[in-house]
């Protein structure tokens, strides 16, 4: 849910973000305020860990580097812009980054490669719709939302012409392969194993 706000123009910034409480999770998009709770539940972690676990193994000692929620990733539309001037920042399930001049002590300021968001009832609607949109304009190159209780994973990919077109779905025991990583596979059956 969007935090209130005092009237229709004000809208928040990475340095609001900043001076609100750690123990409460928030992402901005577009200066609009929407609540990481409540915490995930077990089902989402152990999905979590698995594919986090697959990627992080495969890229160990290669040049792009996989990071795990929470992990900020702030968008702005010019590179090192001031924290007044950030309205977006979002905590992906994973990340990866292949171009380490973007992260720095506080995320990673600007592009990811690749972002996966583990959907849930409450934030399915943002990844399908907020998320996408956003993803798409700032370059992610692939962009996984995997549904855990359908056992299903669709992946957009970044066009030519800088758009996620059709997406490939997959489920239960497929295989995805990952060519953007060279030859990894990831075998869904052994990431949603109860």
């Amino acid at each position: 849910m969007p935090i209130t706000l005092k009237n229709n123009t004000e809208r928040w910034t990475y340095a609001d973000y900043l001076s609100w409480p750690d123990e409460l999770r928030w992402e901005l998009i577009d200066g609009v305020a929407y609540s990481m709770s409540p915490a995930p539940g077990s089902k989402h972690q152990r999905i979590l860990g698995r594919l986090f676990r697959k990627f992080a193994d495969h890229l160990d000692n290669k040049p792009c580097e996989p990071f795990i929620a929470p992990f900020d990733v702030r968008f702005a539309v010019q590179k090192n812009a001031s924290d007044n001037y950030i309205d977006t920042v979002v905590q992906p399930d994973i990340l990866i980054v292949c171009d380490k001049s973007k992260l720095d002590e506080r995320g990673c300021n600007g592009s990811p490669d690749f972002i996966i968001e583990i959907s849930s009832p409450s934030t399915g609607k943002n990844d399908l719709t907020l998320k996408f949109d956003l993803y798409q304009r700032h370059g992610v190159k692939e962009y996984w939302i995997v549904h855990p209780e359908e056992q299903t994973v669709m992946v957009f990919k970044i066009d030519e012409y800088g758009m996620y077109g059709k997406p490939e779905r997959y489920a239960g025991d497929d295989a995805v392969s990952v060519p953007l990583f060279g030859d990894l596979v990831v075998d869904l059956k052994a990431v949603f194993a109860e």
